[in-house]
């Protein structure tokens, strides 16, 4: 935004203060500026004299909105958080917090961006000094030389973490000549490829695929830790020594813990509290932010008597905090100073030469100040989007000869802003990026400010739309259609799997087997009575894992050779084929129902979403647009709203409910317990203020004699809009004329209770609303039953959750409950057994004296849980000791740290939602995952935990769905019935019969799922395993080849392994082109192909004479023909010859040439999209 640059010279005291930094007359104070003043301030400064900016505020959301402010004038500025360390060794923690910091850090030494802006107390805190962090960061590029033992050596010194396959950043992952890894700041991970000890090539890839997306020539890998242990033996001397010289009455229980993270580090463990060491870390050389000024950069201090209070509460708060730490062991003398005191702030500010920026004028600064200036502007509130107001002030500003800049969001609107002032006659221009905006002129132009501003001594003022999503940079996604959630790769010896023709039995692993002379891998599963099967890894593709409806089911495995697996399947089949025909009727009477068609929006509906009084992010624009043009529409909608909690999808319904009302017709917005009813009345009522729409609450809340008086004005449509629990689907609710029914919180609806729904209103639109969607809809949706929309963008001022997992700890608890009281926060304590619940509550109370406790569960009364809500929203209870009802979604922004017992019982979905129960402020906040002391967590827990972990990031609830489905699996796809059938045959089994019956009933081919060719060749087919060492990994490959069609298929598989794992090996490539070979095969009707005795033996049901006497003329003296009860063709394999020639060359004369023509058109319209499954 250039012109701010000559809008702002226009000032004299401006002009004084670009005088006074050159002069070097500083410190310096301005005062009279708002927010967007000084983000001009520092913005023009930093332009003019071509110098970078520092910037200490004084808090967060200033620091949030400076950093927008900034960015949208087009400074590149980076936010240095405040963050917490980590003093006990947990099991883990998120890094999101410190990989942001290390970013800000690396883009200061490399001059990486224009301004770097923090709060006080996260520019004292200590960090890696600037030396270090220089000496660690390496500059890789393609064609350099370094041996790959050295790339790892150099990662694993920077805090990366070794993973199987990347996930998140700071983490590695080596493959042979490939190493990928994902340094923080970089918007997707690196693949490396080595040839020998040269870098070969450097590419990005999608984390999602695996698969690289664009080449790099360099990338530079900073380090993903503060705290970083090169030498962890070095490291444990240092202990040892120092807990030799601990004296005192805390000594041995400091000494204690000294030493057990010493044995931690002697034998190669991690440390999960590194930062303790930050002072000794370093040959005792620490540092600050500020130490990484250099002398080109200018300071400025925002609200610098803000800043002083919050050192002073920050220091009180460590100071208590530090007693305790000092009590129990787990920090001692000279690991007790992590951070810096006020004092060398100031000495800093003025040593450096500071602008004070202040809103109001002081008596005077801690520090000489050599310039004071006082600015005369004013900062405008934004510009809600009504016409009329804008044409108002931009004549007020004309009739004064003023210089007028709009900034209208984004391109479009600029240009339709620009297009209706000029048919208010107001000369308006659309300008991209305007120099300069003479007096008199109104340019209209993209982007937006938090507020507007004007600077009546420079005759300039600016109005500004409210502050829309700042553009990130996204990859394009991909569209979201069906998709399988059969994930074989987390397979571990152990586990249930399904095969198609043999029925549920055990994984017992990938064994190789070596018959005459040839190596092949086949998967061993145990059945009952000790049966034992071999499956081919060629025909991966007919096993899933067995997921049932419960993870912990005692699962009956099926004989081998018994008729109970197919009795099951038969049943199973009959049950999915009625519900086919009932989903086919319900979606097809509610394709050809008519529904009401509704209007285009109105000028009110516009009025109405103005008034919102946050900005919309881009994926809830989206949303809302995808909603309104199924409502204008007349077949009735029936979407699925996916976003995580908070990220505002109830007003993305608001919207779609007042279209509603405005066009004369009855909303109802359905929601599963009273509390959550009553706060939805209070936000509706509030959003619909000054809007003629009557709403309703039909719940417990309301007496019989006023639910009846409801019941009878919804018949005669007198209310617009009703919030209601069940009580709405009873049967003496009767609407008028229904328009649109919400369905909040879905996950918490039986299957039956919205069927029933969907049933009683056929031709009313749905919109359900859910954070994480119970699997059964997210797969209905993912099949393309369902529509769905999935907000994935964070609201702007929400922070994510700073999570732990770790050991139950009475200590770290009952200090983070503190903490959290004395910033006036609450907290949730989650405990989940009723019966236990009174007696955990007494013992935080006695633990926690100053802490009011209360408890609430669901067996509580409707109106007893009611009071204990309102006790806590209105902060009469500190601490609220609750089980899951939390998660049923009232908000409390003021709780904003949760901590839960034994996490690993819970499931991932479930976690998550409890988890968006905090942070809904712009505070920070925090979640402790706990589990039983010395407990050893199932693997399932423990995958659970880590999931939980490394989604901290919001918008995580989609991705945890996906993964909750293959953990826990798609509950119960269909009603209570199915639950029985799921048991039976195991989830991906049950899906892929339904399918087959979903398609058998639209009237199409089906072969059915377990009738595929069964091919056992004596040619090298397996994976070895220094080609791919991960054992998930294998399966997943071997599933994914398994699945091959068509030759297209088979060269994306190609392509993938040798993006991830390098050139396949000849054994490899056999794999592919026997599965290629084996689908052709199934299309010809062909039931199995072994190879015995130096033959090819074909087995088909039946033959067609005339092409079996084509393959004899073809091959003269080599082919028999046994017609007897399993009739077969016997070919011979000719001595040299490869036996998958000889098989290539019988299918395609048994095939003939249509066969070859089927061939190309199946390559077509079949587009690698396997038989049986879901399209």
């Amino acid at each position: 935004m250039e012109f701010l640059n000559s809008a702002i010279g226009g000032l004299k005291e401006f002009a004084a203060l670009e005088s006074a930094v050159r002069g070097r007359r500083l410190p310096a104070a301005v005062t009279g500026v708002a927010g967007v003043h000084k983000a001009n301030i520092i913005y023009s400064l930093c332009s003019r004299l071509g110098r970078r900016a520092f910037v200490v505020t004084g808090d967060e959301p200033e620091a949030n909105r400076l950093c927008s402010d900034l960015t949208a004038m087009g400074l590149r500025t980076l936010f240095y958080p405040f963050r917490d360390f980590s003093f006990r060794d947990t099991e883990g923690s998120s890094h999101e917090y410190e990989h942001q910091r290390i970013l800000a850090l690396t883009s200061l030494l490399n001059g990486g961006c224009g301004a770097v802006v923090c709060c006080i107390d996260a520019a004292l805190q200590l960090t890696v000094p600037p030396s270090e962090l220089k000496r660690r960061t390496v500059t890789l590029k393609r064609g350099m030389n370094v041996p790959m033992e050295k790339a790892l050596g150099v990662l694993s010194a920077c805090g990366y973490e070794q993973a199987g396959q990347i996930d998140g950043p700071g983490q590695y992952s080596r493959r042979g000549g490939i190493l990928d890894f994902f340094p923080p700041g970089l918007p997707a991970p690196v693949r490396a490829e080595f040839f020998g000890n040269e870098i070969d090539t450097l590419s990005l890839f999608d984390p999602m695929t695996q698969r690289r997306t664009e080449t790099v020539e360099s990338v530079t890998v900073s380090p993903a830790a503060e705290a970083l242990v090169a030498d962890p033996r070095g490291l444990a001397e240092k202990i040892d020594a120092l807990a030799s010289r601990l004296r005192g009455k805390t000594a041995p229980a400091a000494r204690a813990v000294l030493s057990r993270e010493s044995d931690k580090l002697k034998s190669g463990l991690p440390l999960g509290d590194a930062d303790k060491y930050l002072p000794v870390l370093y040959g005792g050389k620490t540092a600050t932010l500020f130490d990484y000024l250099d002398n080109a950069m200018l300071l400025f201090a925002s609200e610098p008597v803000k800043s002083r209070e919050r050192m002073r509460s920050a220091l009180w708060q460590w100071g208590e905090d530090l007693k305790d730490y000092l009590a129990d062991g787990t920090l001692c003398r000279t690991l007790d100073t992590y951070g810096r005191d006020w004092a060398y702030a100031l000495d800093r500010f003025e040593q450096r030469g500071a602008v004070y920026l202040d809103t109001f004028v002081h008596g005077g600064y801690d520090t000489p100040v050599r310039t004071v200036l006082n600015l005369t502007a004013r900062q405008l509130s934004t510009w809600n989007g009504s016409m009329e107001l804008l044409t108002e002030d931009l004549k007020n500003m004309l009739e004064n000869k003023w210089a007028c800049a709009v900034l209208a969001g984004n391109e479009r609107s600029a240009k339709t802003v620009a297009d209706d002032l000029r048919a208010r006659n107001v000369n308006a221009a659309y300008v991209e990026r305007p120099r300069e905006i003479e007096r008199g002129e109104v340019v209209v132009t993209p982007g937006s400010l938090s507020g507007g501003l004007e600077y009546p001594g420079a005759f300039f003022g600016l109005i500004t739309r409210g502050r829309t999503a700042s553009p990130k940079t996204k990859r394009a996604k991909k569209a979201r259609t069906g998709q399988e959630i059969t994930d074989i790769s987390d397979l571990s010896p152990g586990d249930y799997i399904v095969h198609a023709t043999h029925g549920i039995g055990v994984f017992e692993g990938i064994r190789k087997i070596d018959m005459h002379g040839v190596v092949k891998d086949y998967i061993q599963v145990k059945y009952a009575r000790g049966d034992t099967l071999y499956v081919p890894v060629t025909q991966l593709d007919m096993v899933s894992k067995y997921i049932g409806p419960r993870e912990d089911a005692n699962v009956r495995l099926n004989r081998l050779g018994g008729a109970d697996w197919q009795k099951a399947k038969a049943k199973v089949r009959r049950a999915v084929k009625d519900i086919a025909k009932d989903l086919i009727k319900l979606y097809a009477e509610r394709m050809n129902t008519k529904g009401h068609s509704f209007p285009p929006d109105t000028d009110w509906q516009h009025d109405f979403e103005s008034h919102f009084e946050f900005e919309e992010t881009e994926d809830q624009l989206r949303c809302i647009d995808e909603i309104k043009k199924d409502m204008e529409r007349d077949v009735p909608m029936d979407r699925l709203l996916c976003g995580d909690v908070g990220f505002g999808k109830t007003e993305v319904a608001l919207r779609a409910a007042f279209k509603c009302v405005t066009d004369g017709r009855q909303c109802a917005m359905l929601v599963p317990t009273t509390i959550l009813a009553w706060q939805h009345y209070q936000t509706i009522t509030r959003r619909m203020e000054g809007f003629p729409v009557r709403v309703e609450l039909l719940s417990r809340f309301r007496t019989p004699k006023q639910q009846d008086d409801i019941v009878r004005r919804l018949r005669r449509g007198e209310i617009d809009m009703v919030v209601g629990t069940h009580r709405l689907i009873s049967q003496d609710v009767e609407f008028r004329n229904l328009g649109l029914m919400i369905v909040d919180e879905e996950q918490r609806f039986g299957v039956a209770q919205k069927e029933k729904l969907k049933k009683k209103h056929k031709n009313v639109d749905v919109l359900t609303l859910s954070a994480t969607p119970i699997p059964r809809t997210l797969n209905m949706a993912l099949s393309g039953i369902r529509d769905m929309s999935v907000i994935e963008e964070a609201p702007h001022d929400r922070h994510p959750v700073q999570t732990y997992v770790l050991e139950h700890d009475d200590g770290i608890i009952n200090e983070a409950i503190r903490r959290e009281l004395r910033r006036g926060g609450q907290v949730y304590y989650l405990h989940n057994d009723v019966a236990t619940i009174e007696r955990t509550a007494a013992r935080i109370q006695a633990a926690v004296p100053e802490a009011k406790v209360g408890f609430g569960h669901g067996k509580m009364s409707e109106q007893e849980l009611s009071e204990v809500w309102r006790k806590l929203i209105e902060q009469e209870i500190d601490v609220l000791v609750c089980t899951t009802i939390i998660e049923t979604g009232v908000d409390v922004p003021n709780v904003n740290t949760l901590i839960i017992d034994n996490a690993d019982h819970m499931g991932l979905s479930q976690l998550h939602q409890i988890r968006g129960r905090v942070g809904r402020s712009s505070r920070r906040a925090y979640a402790y995952l706990t589990f039983k002391r010395n407990k050893v967590l199932t693997e399932i827990a423990q995958k659970r935990l880590s999931a939980i972990r490394q989604f901290t990031e919001f918008g995580s609830g989609f991705k945890i769905a996906m993964r909750d489905m293959e953990i826990r699996g798609a509950g119960n796809i269909l009603g209570g019935e199915q639950h029985g059938h799921m048991e039976a045959v195991g989830y991906d089994m049950y899906l892929h019969l339904l399918s087959e019956a979903i398609r058998r009933e639209k009237g199409e081919a089906v072969r059915e799922y377990g009738e595929e060719c069964l091919v056992d060749l004596q040619v090298q087919a397996h994976i070895p395993e220094d080609y791919i060492t991960d054992l998930s990994q294998r399966l997943d490959i071997y599933r994914r080849i398994a699945d091959i069609r068509m030759q297209e298929d088979a060269l994306d598989v190609t392509d993938e392994l040798i993006d991830r794992f390098g050139d396949p090996p000849a054994s490899v490539n056999g794999l592919v082109q026997v599965a290629l070979l084996r689908n052709r095969a199934s299309r010809l009707g062909i039931r199995e192909i072994k190879q015995q005795n130096g033959r090819l033996l074909l087995f088909r049901d039946g033959f067609d004479m005339k092409r079996v006497a084509a393959l004899i003329a073809a091959m003269r003296g080599r082919v028999m023909l046994n017609a007897g009860a399993r009739p077969y063709v016997s070919v011979k394999v000719p001595d040299g010859a490869e036996p998958l020639d000889v098989l290539e060359q019988t299918l395609a004369l048994l095939g003939g040439p249509e066969s070859r023509e089927a061939d190309d058109s199946q390559a077509t319209k079949n587009h690698g999209q396997p038989p049986g499954k879901s399209v």
